[in-house]
């Protein structure tokens, strides 16, 4: 499909020599990298300073977008990578709840880091927006189901919407209508908790969790196959193989304290309701957890492709190249062109990527991994959204690479 990539007039710069968007444009969806708050020279600006970080980004957002002839009120969803400094996310949340303007809002994750690409970087905001490819407002229907939790009064985003085929639920957490986190600390618990606030919130589109194509799983912890097991065999119940595609991430802790978990999908169905057909993705040989689970790793419905998480793994879940990001990050861009060339597809239909990766706040370890993925793109390449982290989920791991393409 045709492609719009975008890089608007004296944008921040990463410094780091590789080409990518700011914003994709491909059919009636926009895609939005992970937008920061730097110069055009490449200094982070109000170093330390969340929510002047948290307006500069937004304000990037809607420059990405007004490239398009669109607003942030065509936004479907927004993710915010934040540095966690024991603030609970509220007087960031009530600043981007401030950049949108019509009575349509977007879905919302909240992502609390320990650090992001640069010292003093508080915030990465990405996210999606649909708008016609005639350039006219596309109609959406919000839900918050009765009984779930809410965000602040003052913001009240939504738990789920609907634009098109397309259905973005927020990330749903362990927590009561009154605020109160529900089986603090237990993963097991949560997880059963969160995964049955996704089924209600699908259900609000007379969908259900069958109509997955994506699946996200943010979790607390330091790393490692022992903290994931218990919960991903509760969350796999969940699913009828073949499922989504599926990406599962640690980090330190989550928002608010006691939450273990938290859960996002995006779903498809017809606009009249009924089921759109799909295929799936596991090329020969490709790498396994080491449980079996009923994700897939890629993902075709209609023209869109969802590509889990790849990593540099073997069929028996044996880490590749360990501890070596610019070797596993090879392997992940191949893993990555093997799942879409099941469809057709190559990396140039990829519109999206965000790429994990284990290191501190510093350009070096980034311009490693943004150079290396960056090589396998005939330029100019996807938007992008790079976030460093502690750990992986499997020890030794050091890179996780998720696409979003868009292919006849």
């Amino acid at each position: 499909m045709k492609q719009h990539r975008v890089w608007p007039a004296d944008s921040w710069h990463f410094n780091v020599p590789v080409s990518a968007a700011l914003g994709v444009r491909c059919g009636d969806t926009i895609h939005v990298g992970g937008q920061v708050a730097l110069s055009t020279t490449g200094e982070v600006r109000h170093p330390g300073d969340l929510l002047r970080q948290t307006r500069i980004a937004m304000e990037e957002v809607a420059r990405v977008l007004a490239a398009y002839g669109a607003t942030p009120d065509d936004m479907v969803k927004l993710v915010a990578f934040y540095v966690d400094r024991g603030d609970d996310g509220r007087a960031m949340l009530a600043e981007i709840r401030r950049h949108f303007r019509g009575p349509f809002l977007p879905v919302v994750t909240l992502i609390p880091v320990p650090y992001l690409a640069f010292d003093g970087m508080m915030v990465e905001i990405e996210g999606y927006a649909m708008r016609s490819a005639a350039g006219r407002w596309m109609p959406r229907v919000m839900a918050a189901p009765q009984g779930l939790w809410s965000w602040p009064a003052g913001t009240r985003f939504p738990h789920a919407v609907r634009c098109g085929e397309m259905i973005f639920t927020g990330a749903q957490i362990a927590v009561d209508a009154r605020g109160q986190v529900l089986h603090p600390g237990d993963i097991v618990a949560q997880s059963e908790i969160v995964m049955e606030n996704l089924r209600r919130v699908l259900a609000s589109f007379d969908a259900t969790l069958d109509d997955a194509v994506k699946f996200n799983i943010y979790y607390s912890g330091r790393g490692g196959e022992a903290e994931w097991r218990k919960a991903a065999v509760v969350r796999a119940r969940y699913f009828r193989e073949p499922g989504p595609a599926a990406t599962g991430i640690p980090v330190p802790r989550l928002y608010p304290d006691g939450v273990t978990i938290q859960m996002e999908v995006m779903a498809m169905i017809a606009t009249d309701g009924r089921r759109l057909p799909r295929r799936h993705s596991w090329p020969e040989g490709h790498w396994d957890w080491p449980i079996h689970l009923p994700y897939k790793h890629g993902l075709k419905c209609g023209s869109r492709i969802f590509v889990g998480g790849q990593v540099a793994l073997d069929p028996r879940a044996n880490v590749l190249a360990p501890d070596d990001l610019v070797a596993q990050t090879k392997i992940s861009m191949e893993n990555i062109r093997k799942v879409l060339a099941v469809f057709g597809a190559t990396l140039d239909d990829v519109t999206k990527v965000n790429c994990f990766y284990v290191g501190g706040a510093g350009q070096e370890t980034l311009m490693r991994s943004a150079q290396t993925r960056f090589a396998h793109y005939t330029p100019p390449g996807p938007c992008s959204t790079g976030v460093p982290l502690p750990a992986l989920a499997i020890e030794r791991m050091v890179t996780e690479i998720e696409v979003v393409a868009m292919a006849d």
